[in-house]
């Protein structure tokens, strides 16, 4: 019998005034997956991870997550919108990980952590201070929970943020351009949180311009223009041997660019 995927696209459509952005999405993504999502600025990427959980509300089509309407109810062959109650329940079971830290900056790294599952979980704050702790070291943190995000780097402000969406217990980890914000230095640390993640079975979408990294994690990767995904498949496939011109005209784009970033440094 074939496992449920944990997130599931259906003919998903978006548009902001006459701008189409997605275009009939269709995608699965099976438990413990990673896919990475690759494309030009615009191709709709980051609106799909907001449709995903709900940020943006699509024009058409619907999102599943573990089997579950993402926004909606159905009824009949309509689709009828949740009360914001119901919808902000859901999304506290879809971690999403912004370009921005977007930590509370009167917070120390450890509080930032704390307040959600206290909040929402409805934890008591020793258990949620216990749990905290335990995933700021996963983060590679141990030692600077007492400090606030002004006393952080930006590779370590990710990295709280990364601790603070997974003590939501999520089912699936969104990440739109994680490390774009980041000095190149800092930007290894933020992957390798990432990356370990990815080894301990967390279901992940993340859109990424960092193609290394997309090989070395991504089970599939899906490049997207124009609100559609043109090519979808093992990250090896897509990155080292595309099927598609626009996929190789992209990645040879990319490559130039990077090429020029080189000799510019």
């Amino acid at each position: 019998m074939t496992q449920r995927p944990m997130v599931r696209v259906v003919d998903l459509h978006k548009s902001y005034g006459g701008n189409r952005v997605l275009r009939g999405v269709d995608l699965d993504v099976a438990r413990g997956e990673v896919l990475c999502l690759i494309g030009a600025s615009g191709s709709g990427k980051s609106t799909l991870l907001r449709c995903v959980n709900h940020l943006e509300a699509p024009d058409a089509g619907f999102v599943e997550v573990d089997g579950e309407l993402v926004g909606y109810r159905g009824h009949g062959r309509q689709l009828r919108a949740l009360p914001e109650r119901r919808i902000r329940h859901q999304r506290a079971q879809i971690g999403m990980v912004f370009q921005s830290f977007n930590l509370f900056p009167n917070l120390t790294a450890l509080d930032n952590v704390v307040e959600a599952p206290v909040a929402v979980r409805g934890l008591s704050h020793r258990q949620a201070t216990a749990e905290a702790r335990d995933l700021l070291a996963q983060v590679g943190l141990a030692g600077r929970e007492d400090s606030y995000p002004r006393q952080l780097s930006g590779g370590q402000q990710q990295r709280v943020a990364i601790a603070r969406a997974l003590a939501m217990r999520p089912k699936v980890m969104l990440f739109d351009e994680p490390t774009s914000a980041l000095d190149p230095e800092l930007v290894a640390e933020v992957l390798e949180a990432i990356q370990r993640l990815a080894q301990q079975g967390m279901t992940m979408l993340i859109v990424t311009h960092e193609l290394g990294f997309a090989r070395a994690v991504a089970d599939r990767v899906a490049f997207v223009d124009d609100g559609r995904i043109v090519e979808l498949g093992p990250a090896r496939s897509v990155l080292d041997a595309p099927r598609h011109d626009r996929t190789r005209s992209f990645l040879s784009r990319l490559a130039r660019s990077a090429a020029d970033g080189e000799e510019l440094r």
